[in-house]
C-alpha cells in the first residue's frame, strides 16, 4: 500500500472533542507536538481519519487541516523538532 506523507492540524474548541480529535489523530501519527501531527496514511486511512474527524467536530467552531506533503522535500527545523521519519522503518529500543 502506498502511503503519502500529511500533516494534520486541528484547532478545537471543546476540551471533550480535542481529546477525541487527538485520540483519533494520533493512532497515525508518527510525530507531532500539541495539535499538529505527521501521519503517513494510505488512500483509505486518510478517508477514515477525514470520516472520524467529521463526526468530532462542530463545523461552525471547530477546523481540521490535512496537508499532503512531498516526502522529497527538505525538511527545516528548530529547536527540538525532529524532522518527520520514513514510515518503512521504525525503532523500537
Amino acid at each position: 500500500m502506498l502511503r503519502h506523507l500529511f500533516l494534520i492540524g486541528y484547532d478545537i474548541s471543546s476540551h471533550k472533542r480535542r481529546r477525541q480529535a487527538l485520540k483519533t489523530v494520533k493512532g497515525n501519527a508518527i510525530g507531532g507536538q500539541k495539535s499538529l501531527y505527521e501521519c503517513w496514511l494510505t488512500s483509505a486511512e486518510l478517508q477514515q481519519a477525514m470520516h472520524a474527524l467529521r463526526r468530532i467536530i462542530d463545523p461552525q467552531t471547530d477546523r481540521v487541516v490535512f496537508v499532503q506533503l512531498d516526502p522529497r522535500a527538505r525538511v527545516h527545523t528548530l529547536g527540538k523538532a525532529v524532522a518527520p521519519q520514513d514510515s518503512e522503518f521504525f525503532y523500537h529500543g
